[in-house]
């Protein structure tokens, strides 16, 4: 056994919360990141797993995260937690950053375990909370504690989506769509399973890096939207019933336009079944494409296949947003450690923003769509 994991100089001591099943969680893309030493300001000494570490552990995936902890322990140290009440307190001089990752509906709980557990920064992982109100009483008990909560909003440092928006810059009248893609398959079984783990809905959950971008860089809030018009022709809501045997209704895919009182219009597109590579497109005056950038790129495809060999059956939009996850971690672990600027990160009050237009939108699409 090797001792106990605890960060060096200028890194942070990051306690992974909610790491899910290995090759299907986010939480458990994230720690693999930490391990191989991709955020130099990141330790990872600390996983609180609640569910595959207490009921969860015999069901479906919970054999194969006793075997990765028994592996990661082992090797790098890291220990392994059941709840955040049995983290040791906090050494002298050292940083403790939070990565929640968990589900959404726990977030408010695990949120103010974490504060209450010493940590000084948080990364919380998209969007939050389920709704405004309890992300609103979580952004004011951080606040209460002094402690800065940064978001998992990774879109907002792509590579394609500054590049679409470098492009839109110099095109008068142009006019910009950010088109986001899952992998899912179009049946009733496969969106019903997605229906119902992503219960908070797709614009509450897929789409809503699109409209945390909106929120970040196109003006738009509740207050300032003039019109939504959704494009019926694409867009698509059905009703299907997940492995429980519950009905969920959503959009398995969606597509509309924002005009805001300030005078922008941005298009955001989704669809769980549109495949694995997410893009941004410019158009000009007339609506004919003249720009996109797709994410992977070229470059990036170099990656994923690299990373299709070291992760086999890992869920595929790892992969193409492997160095996106990388930077805002780096970013939000840099500024928990030393101090620095997280630049271009989104801070929870843009995501209060992002879910507040995020629960705008549902009942007006929803109404234009019946």
């Amino acid at each position: 056994m090797v001792d106990p994991a605890k960060p060096g100089d200028k890194q942070a001591e990051v306690v992974l919360v909610g790491c899910g099943a290995p090759l299907r969680g986010m939480g458990w893309y994230h720690a693999v990141q930490m391990l191989g030493d991709e955020c130099p300001s990141a330790k990872l000494c600390h996983v609180v797993e609640g569910w595959f570490l207490g009921p969860g552990a015999s069901g479906p995936g919970g054999p194969e995260f006793g075997e990765w902890a028994k592996e990661t322990e082992a090797k790098y140290g890291v220990q392994f937690h059941k709840s955040t009440d049995d983290l040791p307190a906090v050494a002298d001089g050292v940083k403790r950053l939070a990565l929640i990752s968990g589900r959404t509906a726990d977030n408010p709980r695990l949120l103010g375990e974490c504060i209450k557990n010493g940590c000084t920064t948080i990364y919380l992982e998209k969007p939050g909370a389920p709704t405004v109100a309890e992300l609103e009483a979580m952004k004011d008990e951080a606040a209460k504690s002094d402690v800065t909560v940064l978001m998992g909003y990774n879109k907002n440092v792509c590579k394609y989506v500054r590049k679409a928006r470098e492009f839109a810059a110099t095109v008068e009248d142009s006019h910009t769509t950010f088109v986001s893609n899952n992998t899912y398959e179009p049946t009733a079984e496969s969106l019903g399973e997605c229906f119902e783990r992503n219960a908070e809905g797709m614009l509450k959950n897929m789409a809503i890096h699109e409209l945390a971008l909106l929120v970040s860089f196109y003006d738009v809030s509740v207050d300032n939207i003039e019109s939504v018009t959704a494009d019926k022709d694409f867009s698509s809501m059905q009703t299907l019933k997940g492995p429980s045997g519950k009905e969920y209704t959503d959009f398995d895919k969606i597509k509309f336009t924002i005009k805001t009182k300030t005078g922008k219009a941005v298009s955001v597109q989704a669809d769980r079944c549109g495949g694995d590579t997410s893009y941004a497109f410019v158009s000009d005056s007339t609506g004919k494409e003249i720009f996109r950038h797709s994410m992977p790129d070229e470059d990036d495809k170099a990656n994923v296949s690299v990373l299709e060999k070291k992760y086999p059956g890992a869920m595929p939009y790892f992969f193409s947003q492997d160095p996106d996850y990388v930077a805002v971690k780096e970013a939000v672990s840099g500024f928990c450690a030393n101090g620095t600027e997280p630049k271009g990160i989104a801070t929870i009050d843009i995501a209060c923003e992002t879910l507040r237009v995020a629960e705008y939108l549902v009942p007006v699409l929803q109404e234009q769509l019946k």
